[in-house]
């Protein structure tokens, strides 16, 4: 059996930039795959491999003092989750444009465990915040809950005024795949005045393993080849719909044009009738890539721009 695990740490990281090459080549050895972000903020990970080898990781991770305490989301698979094994350097571990306004080591919203949260979300004077991508929530998100209009978590910051005026007298239930985001989010919120801000802590992966996954509607959107997981277990539903035939289903697909390359809901009916391409236009491409029911591609060097 496989496992993959799901983690952040922030931390702070001297050498970062040098510590990513030495955890790539640990990686590498281990046998891992997977894909680390390392950043002087510390680490944000997803990692795919034996159980043997996923618990000399984590053993390793919290052997360092810096990053000791992770709190780690272990999912059992029959395959692994990646196909390659990369880890690169960037500014921050969460791409927020947020890392010199905040630090979730010095101030953050409280957090939640899943209980507290369930408890919690259906209170009158709650407000409950996704804070991620369109791409993510259309495919899964909680009961009733504030979603924006943003192509990347970038652009977040730029949509809290439009909310303040109405919910700043709310207390305000943060959430997101694993908690990363929110982190930064929650941080962000009382800093532009928000009181009482909270976020769930582990975020929509741990309220499904702890607590069921109760009133999330969908699946949960995931970084890796998996592309989507069930989370529900208590009163599930599909919101997401083909968007060529507007059946219901879960189905995350990258149009195979790598021109296009938009990650879009397709039922596996149109995905075969379209060969993976979002749009006729786009099946037209010559650079199609040749269509595979999983509608996940390995990006090659220049695709498709000869």
């Amino acid at each position: 059996m496989l496992q993959t695990l799901l983690y952040y740490r922030y931390a702070r990281l001297e050498n970062a930039e040098e510590f990513a090459k030495k955890h790539l080549k640990f990686c590498k050895e281990l046998g891992l795959l997977g894909r680390v972000i390392v950043a002087p903020e510390g680490l944000n990970g997803t990692i795919s491999g034996t159980k043997e080898q996923c618990k000399t990781y984590m053993d390793t991770i919290e052997a360092d003092e810096r990053l000791s305490g992770v709190h780690w989301k272990i999912d059992e698979v029959e395959e692994p989750s990646f196909l390659k094994m990369h880890v690169r350097y960037k500014p921050e571990i969460v791409n927020s444009g947020l890392h010199t306004e905040v630090d979730p080591l010095e101030k953050t919203g409280v957090h939640l465990t899943p209980t507290e949260f369930k408890e919690m979300k259906n209170s009158e004077d709650v407000v409950v915040v996704d804070v991620r991508s369109n791409y993510e929530h259309n495919v899964g998100k909680f009961k009733n809950a504030i979603t924006f209009d943003i192509d990347n978590f970038r652009e977040f910051p730029d949509k809290v005024d439009e909310f303040k005026e109405k919910y700043k007298d709310k207390k305000i239930l943060t959430y997101c795949t694993g908690g990363i985001k929110c982190e930064k989010a929650s941080a962000f919120l009382l800093k532009k005045g928000f009181k009482d801000v909270y976020q769930l802590h582990g975020g929509i992966i741990n309220y499904g393993k702890e607590v069921g996954g109760e009133d999330f509607d969908g699946n949960c959107y995931v970084f890796d080849n998996r592309v989507q997981v069930p989370i529900n277990t208590v009163n599930p539903t599909v919101i997401s719909r083909c968007l060529n035939c507007g059946t219901p289903t879960v189905r995350m697909v990258n149009c195979a044009n790598p021109h296009c390359n938009d990650h879009f809901v397709q039922c596996e009916n149109c995905g075969g009738e379209m060969e993976g391409s979002c749009s006729t236009q786009c099946g037209k491409s010559p650079f199609r890539r040749e269509y595979n029911d999983k509608g996940y591609y390995v990006r090659i060097p220049n695709d498709g721009k000869h």
